[in-house]
């Protein structure tokens, strides 16, 4: 098993994953902002600077099925009660391998630190770029142990013109050489058919907890 977040989160984009044996590692945040839980097939992985000793006991006295244990609601409230965290909802974890060659779509970078999707991003992510298309807006930037993470919006009126997936397309290409990973809630049924589409593969499930 690898050592560190990132190291499970590398190992994860080449199709390495934890060996699915039911059980439960529990390694240190890689920095201040972002603790959660990460659920693989048959195998979870908790960030958190808590006890793990915690974590354990926790996770043993909820008398669920093991394997759903790290994402019942239960062990995720108290997760929150325990570090003063909040989260949203439990996502879809997806990544895609970097591509080559140049977007098709016309992008324009946004730069304005003003608009809205930049102070939204910038909330969860570091080194956040913003690229505007016609009727459709991509971000770039640095989430969960400094991976790389995409997100789309596409207007209400352009929808259903494959815009969404020829986004999260460009954001493989605009990515660098390295995996783009993508948080998508589980009930954006069309956000995730984008991703998928444009080649992105589904690899576990994510519940973030951030600071107040």
């Amino acid at each position: 098993m690898a050592e560190s977040l990132r190291d499970i989160l590398d190992a994860a984009a080449r199709g390495v994953f934890p060996a699915p044996d039911g059980d439960t590692t529990v390694v240190p945040q890689h920095g201040p902002r972002d603790a959660g839980v990460i659920a693989f097939t048959a195998h979870s992985v908790v960030f958190t600077d808590e006890d793990p000793r915690w974590v354990r006991k926790t996770l043993d006295g909820l008398g669920c099925d093991p394997l759903a244990a790290t994402m019942n609601t239960r062990f995720l409230t108290a997760f929150m009660e325990r570090t003063g965290r909040t989260t949203d909802t439990i996502d879809v974890l997806l990544t895609g391998a970097p591509l080559q060659g140049r977007p098709e779509l016309a992008l324009t970078e946004v730069a304005d630190p003003g608009h809205p999707r930049v102070v939204s991003a910038r909330r969860r992510r570091d080194d956040v770029r913003v690229w505007a298309a016609d009727g459709g807006v991509l971000v770039l930037g640095r989430g969960v142990a400094g991976r790389l993470e995409a997100a789309e919006e596409v207007a209400e009126g352009v929808r259903h013109r494959g815009l969404g997936r020829r986004l999260v397309t460009a954001a493989r290409q605009l990515a660098g050489g390295e995996p783009v990973w993508a948080q998508v809630s589980a009930g954006n049924a069309r956000s995730l058919r984008a991703f998928q589409a444009a080649g992105y593969r589904a690899v576990g499930s994510e519940s973030l907890f951030l600071r107040p």
